[in-house]
């Protein structure tokens, strides 16, 4: 008797529903928020260094705030996410981020600068743990990976942030009225579309441990996100300034290198999962950190504006798939803890974001920015040799 074969069916795939689709927006309104206002005050930072004349040495000083705020916030957010869900956690935060910008603009000296940047911080560290957390509920409901996409969002966020900031400049726009503008428009935006933001149900409470002994793999993954965040904060605070003050370009040029490096960043994020698919996430670490670092040596010793500006450019390329790829290896080593292995992994690379750019600033008053600047080269050369943890 001869039995026919059946044809194979076609195998149906299961789209997300209309609720984490409205969710999805929810969040890349976020990412692309946060990328707005941060690259907002960084083409503003020469403008509000020279109106309460402040040197190198007294900015980085005053840096700490933003630093010091986040750090205080990102274990804190941590559990109040575990506790009422990333949600409540998330819309407080943007809140708090658009009432904190226009702050830095009215400060009338150093410490006062320090304590309205503690409070952006606090609300940027907030956002950093929530709004990740909330991604990966969302990534959840879809089956497949988008986190690479929303980190995109928050590049193509800082690009237009950067962009329209350095034409405003350039204009004559003062930084009060350009930072409170911003801050208004985005509050608004974003109290409209978080309210699609899922249930605080989705990501509060849980049987997962609340803490996890970090080992040797976890302490190496968080060094390489220590080094990549160390390196794109250092470039965000500290390129338009290196390029003005050092370089001699004007205020629309010195926007430009930051706008470069983050289009950069969004087209390697844009890319990053298919090329860690080709050629695996430990050598792509190690080829973006050979790449940065390489680039941005040169661009320091060439010393002219449009090499640094490519020079960015390249460190963008190089960095932007490190901490994506470190996240989803630390992630992937802890099955049963992946939440607190990204936590852990997380709080050791924004020390990096958060402190480093200070760090820039107090070894610039001892030395120079460009010197300074070489920080960032070493450090990238660290990432490589780490590569290997990155599985």
């Amino acid at each position: 008797m001869r039995v026919r074969a059946t044809e194979p069916q076609p195998v149906v795939r299961v789209g997300p529903d209309a609720a984490a689709r409205r969710a999805r927006l929810g969040v890349a309104v976020i990412f692309i928020t946060i990328g707005i206002l941060l690259s907002t005050w960084f083409v503003r930072i020469p403008d509000v260094q020279e109106r309460l004349e402040l040197s190198e040495h007294a900015l980085g000083l005053a840096l700490f705030g933003f630093g010091g705020g986040a750090l205080a916030t990102l274990t804190a957010a941590g559990w109040a996410v575990g506790r009422f869900g990333s949600r409540p956690v998330a819309r407080g935060g943007i809140l708090l981020l658009c009432l904190s910008l226009p702050l830095l603009a009215f400060a009338p000296g150093q410490w006062t600068l320090f304590v309205a940047l503690a409070c952006l911080g606090a609300a940027s560290g907030a956002l950093e743990v929530s709004m990740n957390a909330h991604g990966v509920a969302v990534e959840q409901r879809y089956g497949r990976p988008i986190m690479s996409a929303f980190h995109a969002m928050y590049s193509i966020g800082a690009i237009g942030g950067a962009l329209l900031g350095g034409a405003l400049a350039s204009f004559g726009l003062a930084p009060r009225p350009h930072l409170g503008i911003v801050a208004v428009v985005l509050l608004g935006l974003n109290l409209y579309t978080t309210r699609s933001l899922l249930p605080a149900t989705v990501d509060a409470g849980g049987h997962l441990p609340a803490l996890i002994r970090p080992d040797r793999g976890l302490i190496a993954l968080g060094v390489i996100c220590f080094c990549a965040l160390l390196a794109e904060g250092a470039i965000s605070d500290w390129s338009a300034l290196y390029l003005r003050r050092n370089l001699d370009a004007g205020a629309a040029l010195g926007a430009t290198g930051f706008a470069a490096f983050s289009l950069a960043m969004a087209v390697g994020r844009l890319a990053g999962d298919r090329l860690s698919e080709r050629i695996g996430p430990g050598r792509l670490v190690r080829l973006g950190g050979l790449l940065a670092g390489g680039a941005l040596g040169l661009a320091l010793l060439l010393g002219r504006p449009l090499p640094a500006i490519a020079g960015f450019v390249l460190v963008g390329l190089g960095l932007a798939a490190m901490v994506p790829l470190v996240v989803s290896a630390a992630g992937r080593s802890h099955p049963q803890a992946t939440g607190p292995a990204i936590a852990i992994v997380t709080v050791i690379g924004y020390a990096g974001f958060m402190l480093g750019p200070a760090a820039i600033g107090l070894l610039a008053g001892w030395s120079s920015l460009s010197v300074a600047l070489g920080l960032v080269v070493a450090l990238c050369l660290l990432a490589v040799l780490l590569a290997g943890t990155v599985r």
